[in-house]
């Protein structure tokens, strides 16, 4: 019998393939900024705008590559303001790092970025985690509507058993846990947005589904107890996966879908998510599950964008002077 064509995967396809690093590495200096500028300042057209007082009228050194407003009389670079500002690396340093940041389907670790760039892995670490920051920004205020599935998986805390098997403790019981255990909860639209949240237990996204969630939403959820609280609000779909992963048009396989992408994130590059940074972790692969069908240069402008549009970070900037933990 002949195979069926069911078509080329869009990753396969050309069209997912609009930048490259041999494009980013074959730039100089001043196409690099000049694609900075263009996308920091799009509603001027590159032109500069004062981050203090939103002036227009700002000159440009010939010395140095920097700004000084007419209005205030401050001086600022093309990064002032945002999660670049105090930077150390070039331009093209950044925009390299972006696109190796994307390219990686599911996600890089720092050690592998801080090879890739020749820096230290405290860079490497600290410019990763500012970008998750910029992905989680998009999501900020997100109310989903339509239909939507509902779903938590458990990540990290892991206990190692005993050596003899009379040692060993029933690591299911809470007081067998070691405390770093959290849960991933998912509330994810159909051909919509997905929207994390790291949390102690499954039961708390009751909640985030309650305030993420409009009136009216057709709510696909399993059968675990914590989603019976929701038949209140919602138009519940229930599937038990103990007969079947889909049962009259009852499923969560798209929030599935998610969990099956940090899982591997975990596993394939990371190898360790700290309860601290999960909900970032956790934010990047929801961007990238979303933006998937996206091509990587749209990917890498959409993200500077975002990055570009962020204040200087809370979290990040000076991370390792503070030594925070």
């Amino acid at each position: 019998m002949p195979r069926k064509n069911h078509g080329q995967h869009f990753l396969l396809s050309a069209k997912a393939r609009s930048l490259s690093l041999r494009d980013v590495m074959r730039m100089t200096d001043d196409e690099a900024i000049t694609m900075f500028r263009s996308i920091r300042w799009a509603s001027t057209e590159g032109e500069p705008v004062c981050p203090d007082c939103g002036c227009l009228a700002c000159y440009e050194y010939t010395s140095r590559r920097i700004f000084k407003c007419k209005g205030c009389g401050k001086q600022f670079s093309m990064t002032s303001g945002t999660i670049f500002a105090s930077r150390k690396l070039t331009i093209r340093d950044y925009l390299l790092a972006i696109v190796i940041f994307i390219n990686a389907a599911k996600g890089i670790s720092s050690l592998q970025l801080a090879r890739d760039l020749g820096v230290q892995y405290k860079t490497a670490f600290v410019l990763t985690h500012k970008l998750r920051e910029a992905m989680a920004a998009e999501l900020k205020g997100m109310v989903l509507n339509g239909t939507v599935e509902v779903d938590g998986c458990y990540v990290g805390g892991h206990v190692r058993p005993a050596n003899r098997k009379e040692d060993r403790v029933d690591r299911r019981l809470a007081e067998n846990m070691n405390g770093k255990r959290k849960c991933v909860v998912v509330l994810r639209q159909r051909e919509g947005r997905t929207l994390p949240f790291a949390l102690t237990s499954e039961a708390e996204g009751v909640s985030m589904v309650k305030n993420r969630v409009a009136k009216g939403t057709i709510v696909h959820a399993d059968e675990a107890a914590s989603w019976d609280d929701l038949h209140a609000r919602y138009e519940m779909k229930r599937i038990n996966h103990q007969v079947a992963y889909s049962l009259d048009g009852a499923c969560t396989n798209l929030a599935e879908s998610f969990f099956s992408r940090l899982r591997r994130a975990e596993w394939g590059q990371h190898h360790h998510i700290g309860a601290l940074y999960l909900g970032r972790y956790a934010a990047e692969m929801a961007w990238r599950e979303d933006h998937r069908r996206q091509s990587n240069g749209g990917q890498v402008g959409r993200l500077l964008g975002l990055a570009l549009a962020q204040p200087v970070s809370v979290d990040w900037s000076g991370y390792w002077q503070r030594r925070r933990a």
